[in-house]
């Protein structure tokens, strides 16, 4: 019911403009509302992090800050008011040997992939901006091209550190999305579709998570790394190489980069919450009507968010060789292992418990891994001990 009202609606507006343009105006319409959605998003899911990260933290600003110079108390909502205001006014500085046009472009061309995403997202049934049958592939399609713009970033600059960075992040990037895209074709062969509004509508009486736990834990990790989340956020943090590939920006340029990444976040949180979690379908979705699926959409994303906002306050950041390593050596060999028994299993017709048991499994393997990966003992010598051990080389001399 809902979809129609929206389309009777979108129709009634487009009807108004002459015939030769009614294209033209669909298509702003429907950009128009997904912006609008995705900003709003945006400055919910700021203020939301900076409130539960100042609550876990014990940080007074984010939770306390008012109006200076009153006594009017605004919840901690006057700091991100203030941030928004300085963002706007403050002064947009490029490097005098930067390339003009590129670093200009960049900010675009990175919020540009992020926006398309949310064109094939489903918030109800029938209630995707674009239904597309390939709608899995085509969001993956458009979200790599956020590489190319975070190079663009980095080499516009003229700046080393940026430029490293900006190669920093395309490696991290390029190598979490082999285990992240197997992940969801594990899935995609479970479902035998490509298309996200029937995924969502298979889930009915069971979310997928419960066949596919591994995939899930596959999934969210490799996630966090596309986002440059902790403790996968050495392209964007200030310890590694002064800030990563926007270290030139400034002002509302700079405010672009952090406006995708949250609306990445929210794009990844309705796009796992359909994928593993039922999306608006489980449980009840089809049969309490459009109401109790976009309740659903939201507070199953909302519990993405909140997720990936906890995992942020609570693990500390990784070593870029540390980082690489988890991705080729756990998540991608793990991601292969899960997609070729599903093969076993959909081929030969086995039950679907074997399913929950293998990826199950599979899990249980990963997390007892990552637990003796955490606590397995440095065996690492500074130089100053190998000094005192006498064991340098000769042409550096030996201990007296």
């Amino acid at each position: 019911m809902m979809d129609q009202i929206l389309v009777l609606l979108k129709q009634w507006l487009v009807g108004w403009f002459p015939p030769a343009l009614q294209p033209w105006v669909s298509v702003v319409l429907t950009v128009a509302a997904i912006l609008g959605v995705f900003g709003a998003l945006f400055a919910v899911a700021t203020v939301f992090e900076r409130k539960g990260l100042g609550r876990i933290q014990n940080r007074y600003g984010p939770n306390r800050v008012g109006i200076p110079f009153t006594n009017i108390r605004l919840a901690g909502f006057g700091q991100p008011l203030a941030d928004g205001i300085k963002a706007l006014i403050k002064e947009d500085f490029v490097p005098a040997t930067a390339d003009k046009v590129i670093h200009f472009l960049a900010p675009l061309a990175l919020l540009a992939p992020v926006t398309l995403t949310f064109a094939v997202l489903p918030y109800g049934r029938n209630m995707a901006p674009i239904d597309l049958d390939a709608g899995l592939l085509y969001f993956f399609a458009v979200a790599a091209g956020s590489e190319l713009a975070v190079f663009m970033a980095g080499w516009s600059s003229r700046n080393k550190y940026s430029l490293l960075g900006a190669m920093r992040a395309i490696a991290q990037m390029l190598s979490y999305e082999i285990p992240l895209v197997i992940s969801l074709l594990s899935v995609a062969m479970i479902a035998g579709t490509l298309n996200l509004n029937a995924i969502a509508g298979l889930q009915d009486h069971r979310p997928f998570i419960v066949l596919q736990p591994l995939a899930f834990l596959i999934f969210f990790t490799a996630m966090l790394s596309e986002l440059h989340r902790a403790p996968f956020d050495i392209p964007v943090a200030e310890s590694e190489i002064v800030g990563g590939y926007f270290v030139e920006y400034s002002g509302i340029r700079w405010s672009m980069f952090q406006l995708t990444e949250y609306a990445s976040m929210w794009a990844f949180s309705v796009f796992g919450s359909t994928m593993f979690l039922g999306g608006w379908e489980y449980p009840k979705g089809g049969d309490w009507g459009w109401g109790w699926q976009l309740f659903l959409t939201f507070v199953k994303s909302g519990a993405w968010i909140i997720a990936i906002m906890w995992v942020r306050t609570t693990v500390p950041r990784l070593r870029i060789d540390q980082l690489m390593s988890f991705c080729w050596k756990v998540l991608l060999p793990l991601s292969l292992a899960q997609m070729l028994m599903n093969g076993f299993i959909l081929v030969y017709g086995w039950p679907q418990q074997l399913l929950t048991l293998t990826s199950g499994a599979g899990a249980v393997f990963l997390a007892v891994l990552v637990a003796l990966l955490i606590r397995r003992p440095k065996k690492t010598t500074t130089l100053l001990g190998a000094y005192r051990q006498g064991s340098l080389p000769s042409s550096q001399g030996s201990a007296p």
